[in-house]
């Protein structure tokens, strides 16, 4: 590094640097408040950090909400150090030594990207720049054509510029990129024609067309994908995630290294088969009534939210016209007031209003009252509502899951049925059929075989215990949750209600107490 830069003095971004960079960038007038009072680095949108001999990005973590950084001009090495840059729509890293593009994964609505004049060999690392409009990277080290086709994942990528890689000297270089990239508008600052459009995607199209199929096939495969995972949300919303199937059977046996060897008994693969049946059939029944019962409770919070949003509305208006007759009433009387032809009229009228104005504090007051009282008799009737309806469901909720313990206590007993009488047979040497030698290690006594299917089946009744707690846990916190959630929206609503009439009238009052008297004129 010495001998790089024995002319420069390399530096880092500190709060000085950072400060300086503000006030120079602000209007003259801004920038000495700036100076003098400092400014919140949240509220900064733009910052230019250009020519500043940068060797290292750092500090810059507060600016929340910047959207334009120009980094251009230095001897920065590594992007990074921007990943709380989320905001962040235009960044300048161009004239720089940066060898590699990475540290951009948190940019994701960023638009206008320039790294020209770099050091970069490959484009890479940049699949979460979806809103990408505008891509400069020329005078790099890029070398192969096929570079560009990383591009493809950009689709609102309109102008690209690569101008001055090795690349460019190929002279299918432009019919290359034009017809990897369709929908560009202006490569290398030229407008690309429809003539070379059309060459393009006739020259290469042995070359896009597998591509194109390869591209569609991964986007039905990720809409695909998208569409479970919504689907698997709304489920856990639910509370009901993978009961549609024989997910909690399935569980119960992976880890069952016993239950698996016990399957080679004779009879228990069909008894398995016909407790998986029945099993899995109470899990969908379970999860269809699930989903009926999502739908009830959003509909019960719809509902209530919606004779709140009436019983507000119907407030407000009432609100609105007592205020609007007091100003119709009292909007020449500061006018009479200031101009009253005596200080005992002008007195008399005063009061008239400051009596009016206590009439209004006190209208504005009654009406939060009652409004108070009527939504809060609408969230008592909301809360137990609710209770009814988690009641309802987790009563349900547990009769079927007694449902699955009685079918696992039923296979268990089978199971240890079958389990004593191939043993038995087994010292008689009476066995049909062979076993393997891990089956026949648990045939050794009565003991052995009997605790490993006591241990099977405590493992299978803790992962149906667990299910349940699930559903019931979340039951009860989401119970919790609606209804606090509406107790302190009230909270808060009237709390500003009051506060918002308080200033009003002080507003009011303030007004009237500033009156002049300008008495007659002579």
């Amino acid at each position: 590094m010495s001998q790089l830069y024995n002319s420069i003095e390399p530096n880092i971004i500190d709060d000085e640097m950072v400060q300086k960079a503000i006030e120079e960038q602000c209007p003259e007038d801004i920038g000495k408040l700036a100076k003098r009072e400092g400014i919140n680095l949240k509220d900064v949108t733009e910052l230019q950090l250009g020519f500043r001999n940068i060797l290292q990005i750092d500090n810059l973590w507060q600016f929340e909400n910047l959207t334009k950084l120009q980094l251009d001009n230095n001897i920065i090495e590594k992007i990074e150090a921007l990943e709380s840059l989320v905001h962040l729509v235009w960044l300048d890293l161009s004239f720089n030594n940066i060898e590699v593009i990475e540290g951009l994964d948190t940019l994701v609505k960023l638009q206008d990207l320039s790294l020209y004049n770099n050091r970069i060999s490959k484009i890479e690392h940049m699949d979460t720049l979806q809103e990408l409009q505008i891509f400069s990277i020329g005078k790099n080290n890029l070398t192969t054509l096929e570079d560009v086709i990383y591009l493809r994942r950009f689709k609102n990528l309109r102008t690209l510029n690569l101008t001055g890689n090795p690349l460019c000297h190929d002279e299918q270089y432009t019919l290359f990129v034009v017809a990897h990239l369709p929908d560009l508008v202006y490569l290398d600052f030229k407008l690309v024609s429809d003539t070379t459009r059309e060459v393009a995607v006739l020259k290469y199209q042995d070359l896009t067309e597998p591509l194109e199929h390869e591209e569609a096939q991964a986007l039905a495969q990720l809409e695909e994908n998208q569409a479970k995972q919504k689907e698997l949300e709304y489920h856990k919303t639910a509370f009901v995630e993978y009961l549609n199937g024989s997910f909690l059977f399935d569980s119960m046996f992976a880890e069952d290294t016993e239950a698996a060897k016990l399957a080679y008994l004779p009879g228990v693969g069909n008894l398995l088969q016909a407790y998986r049946t029945e099993f899995v059939s109470v899990c969908e029944n379970l999860f269809n009534y699930g989903l009926k019962e999502y739908e009830k409770r959003e509909a019960e919070v719809s509902d209530f939210y919606e004779g709140l949003h009436e019983a507000l509305t119907a407030n407000q208006q009432e609100g609105r016209k007592i205020i609007l007759d007091f100003e119709n009433r009292n909007k020449r009387r500061l006018d009479e007031i200031h101009s009253a032809s005596s200080y005992d009229i002008a007195e008399s009228k005063r009061a008239e209003y400051k009596e009016d104005i206590l009439q209004l504090s006190e209208a504005l007051m009654t009406l939060e009252m009652l409004i108070a009282d009527q939504l809060e008799e609408l969230i008592k009737d909301f809360k137990g509502n609710i209770a009814v309806i988690a009641s309802t469901f987790i009563e349900n909720v547990k009769g079927m899951m007694t449902q699955c313990r009685d079918l696992e206590n039923r296979y268990h007993e089978k199971l240890l049925e079958i389990s004593i009488t191939t043993l038995e047979k087994s010292v008689k040497n009476q066995l049909d059929e062979d076993l393997p030698a891990d089956v026949r290690m648990l045939l050794v006594d009565k003991n052995t075989i009997v605790n490993a299917i006591n241990a099977s089946h405590g493992i299978r009744l803790l992962k149906i215990a667990k299910r349940e707690s699930d559903i019931l846990s979340n039951t009860y916190r989401w119970q919790a949750s609606v209804t606090e959630k509406a107790f302190q929206n009230e909270i808060d609503r009237n709390r500003d209600r009051v506060r918002e009439i308080v200033q009003y009238i002080d507003n009011l009052q303030e007004e009237l107490d500033n009156i002049e008297i300008l008495g007659p004129t002579e």
